[in-house]
């Protein structure tokens, strides 16, 4: 976990176009060479601590009516949805009620990036992004340890 880092994601990063005014994002990298779509299955390959916060999570939210994960037989990595797959950079995502967030996996220079974008419609969806930073945190550099480590 120490070869990750924070990061600015670089400006080809299609991610940036959603970027908005009290928008948030944050980006981690580390050294690698992989495919952004293998970086991700290997990044969202989560250990059981993380499978049991997102179990929590999906426990918690469900009865608001939040969805919860990818569509059956959609196309996903985990329980995200693929949003659009290109061969530099895989964005990954849902928009819900409280708010819309992507994650995009880009690979530049023997670099991968992980970055996360979040827009909240309301307060409810602030409110949820308080209360899962602690964890999205820890999570995200988790995720992106496990590419470190390939």
């Amino acid at each position: 976990m120490g070869r990750v880092r924070k990061a600015d994601l670089p400006a080809s990063s299609a991610l940036w176009d959603r970027m908005g005014k009290g928008d948030f994002m944050d980006c981690y990298a580390t050294r690698a060479d992989l495919p952004p779509r293998e970086a991700a299955q290997l990044a969202f390959a989560m250990p059981g601590w993380a499978r049991g916060l997102l179990s929590l999570r999906n426990a918690i939210v469900a009865p608001f009516g939040l969805k919860t994960g990818a569509k059956p037989g959609s196309d996903a990595i985990g329980i995200f949805p693929v949003v659009s797959d290109t061969p530099d950079e895989i964005i990954l995502g849902l928009d819900d009620r409280h708010l819309d967030f992507r994650i995009a996996v880009l690979r530049q220079s023997g670099i991968v990036y992980g970055a996360t974008w979040v827009h909240c419609h309301n307060l409810a969806g602030r409110a949820y992004l308080a209360t899962v930073m602690p964890f999205h945190i820890l999570m995200s550099r988790n995720a992106l340890g496990r590419v470190a480590d390939r």
